[in-house]
């Protein structure tokens, strides 16, 4: 059934979480990338019970934010952030096309590739300390988290849209660029900013955050057709981490 195996793709590929994939094809790929933000909401819960019992062991704001970042790389193997460093590598080179895939390849990382990763996590590290410390005062704070991480993942389920092109042949982009109807990417979308609306004191700020975000991944993703021809799992990892760090980052606004 392509519920369930597209339920084991998404978990397999976004976590380290051990589930067998059973089949794989674009059938099942199109299921998994439009359930990618329950995934990224289930991720969110795991975050953010690590900071409440953070917040119960009295760790210093700057500490629990670090050990939740980090912690969050580590579950998901640390593949996005590989992904953003990759795409910020090969936009900052100008290249175009196969030049700008094949920078993409290469298993090393660029200076701007670096620099990409380490503002991201120092900027999450910072958002992250900034709503533990609310969360001493309001417990439903932790929500934020989970939006968060839910807004991350439905950066995938856009840029999966009916209309993407893969920039390759192959590999993950190949096998789910335009998958996900263009309906189902919407819903997805208007469930994540609905969700942020019920966020605490976040009435208008939440969806508005939540809604930047996802302009941003759209932005990305047609520069990265016009750049790359279409988009690389690299692209996703880079979508993932935009618009978890945009979130984060509007969610600390007063």
């Amino acid at each position: 059934m392509s519920l369930g195996a597209g339920i084991r793709l998404s978990v397999t590929t976004l976590t380290v979480l051990p589930v067998r994939p059973g089949r794989i094809d674009r059938s099942v790929a199109a299921v998994a990338m439009s359930v990618a933000p329950l995934v990224g909401a289930v991720l969110g819960l795991i975050l953010a019970a690590l900071l409440w019992l953070l917040r119960e062991a009295h760790a210093p704001s700057l500490v629990a934010a670090a050990v939740t970042v980090a912690a969050a790389a580590l579950l998901t193997r640390g593949m996005h952030l590989d992904g953003l460093a990759d795409t910020i590598d090969a936009l900052g080179s100008y290249r175009r096309g196969e030049a700008a895939l094949e920078i993409m390849k290469k298993s090393d990382i660029g200076p701007f590739g670096v620099a990409a990763i380490a503002l991201t996590l120092l900027i999450q590290t910072a958002a992250m300390s900034a709503l533990y410390e609310r969360a001493i005062l309001s417990e439903s704070t932790l929500a934020a988290v989970v939006v968060a991480y839910a807004a991350g993942r439905t950066a995938i389920t856009l840029a999966c849209c009916r209309g993407v092109p893969a920039a390759r042949p192959e590999g993950l982009g190949a096998l789910v660029a335009g998958t996900v109807p263009l309906p189902m990417a919407t819903v997805a979308a208007a469930v994540v900013i609905a969700a942020a609306a019920a966020l605490p004191a976040q009435t208008w700020q939440g969806p508005v955050t939540v809604a930047v975000a996802l302009l941003a991944v759209v932005a990305l993703v047609r520069h990265a057709v016009r750049r790359f021809g279409g988009i690389t799992g690299d692209v996703l990892g880079a979508a993932v981490e935009i618009a978890t760090t945009l979130t984060l980052i509007g969610l600390t606004l007063r």
